[in-house]
């Protein structure tokens, strides 16, 4: 087992992360799959089949963090891929309208409360874990971070007056500009080490982020973390794009 490629993919019982586990293990390798309830992680695990195996992660508990990363040390001896994928949109119960979600997340009136809890997940969580993952990483001969972004976080598109969608840069949007700032930190200082460090847009895919009103399955939305994990020696390293192409920072 040990001689397939390794990947961690966060957040993964469920969505994106889910297919993207899906979508790795077709290309071949052995994908662990985080989740912080370890149960809905044996249960994706299983879902996927063969070459996915559950592990315990809560990217916002150091804890957790170490645990894992001594379980992929002790079972693999390092890692290929890590795939930043865990990520909130709010702190609400589940179903709350996209709608909502945009009104509350306003800077006039958004909840510092829920700021920090988004950005402690989407932020805070991605440093947490990838310097956690850092020693396994180097264990590989070619090893890829790719971190789940999105579009509405670019500063280009929601400083243009004739994007519509700027009413939608609320917190979730600024945690993931914080988050491309930190991709385009590590892929500069890991450049010399040969690890390639990317982020992805997945589009407005439908999952519970947005209460299932994106308009991409995630099939489509898990295409471009996938390319990107699968880079070649001659991929990029610190980019930001979407399977449409790349996207102003």
């Amino acid at each position: 087992m040990q001689d397939k490629l390794v990947a961690l993919v966060t957040g993964a019982n469920k969505g994106i992360g889910l297919q993207i586990a899906k979508d790795l293990v077709g290309h071949g390798f052995t994908v662990l799959v985080g989740s912080r309830n370890i149960k809905n992680g044996e249960a994706a695990a299983k879902s996927v089949g063969e070459g996915a195996r559950a592990i315990q992660l809560d990217v916002t508990n150091q804890a957790s963090i170490t645990a894992a990363a001594e379980r992929i040390r002790k079972e693999f001896g390092r890692l290929d891929v890590l795939v930043n994928n865990a990520g909130i949109s709010h702190t609400g119960k589940p179903g709350k309208p996209l709608a909502e979600m945009v009104k509350s997340g306003r800077p006039s009136v958004a909840s510092l409360d829920e700021v920090r809890a988004i950005f402690e997940t989407n932020v805070f969580g991605v440093i947490a874990v990838t310097q956690a993952m850092l020693p396994l990483l180097r264990e590989a001969p070619a090893a890829r971070i790719v971190n789940v972004s999105s579009s509405t976080g670019s500063l280009t598109l929601n400083s243009d007056p004739a994007n519509p969608r700027r009413a939608m840069f609320g917190a979730y949007s600024w945690s993931k500009t914080a988050l491309n700032a930190i991709t385009i930190a590590f892929a500069a200082e890991l450049e010399s080490a040969g690890i390639k460090v990317n982020a992805a847009c997945p589009g407005f895919t439908a999952t519970d982020l947005n209460n299932f009103e994106g308009t991409r399955t995630v099939e489509e939305g898990a295409r471009e973390p996938v390319r990107l994990a699968l880079l070649d020696a001659n991929g990029p390293t610190g980019t930001y794009s979407s399977d449409d192409g790349a996207i102003a920072w």
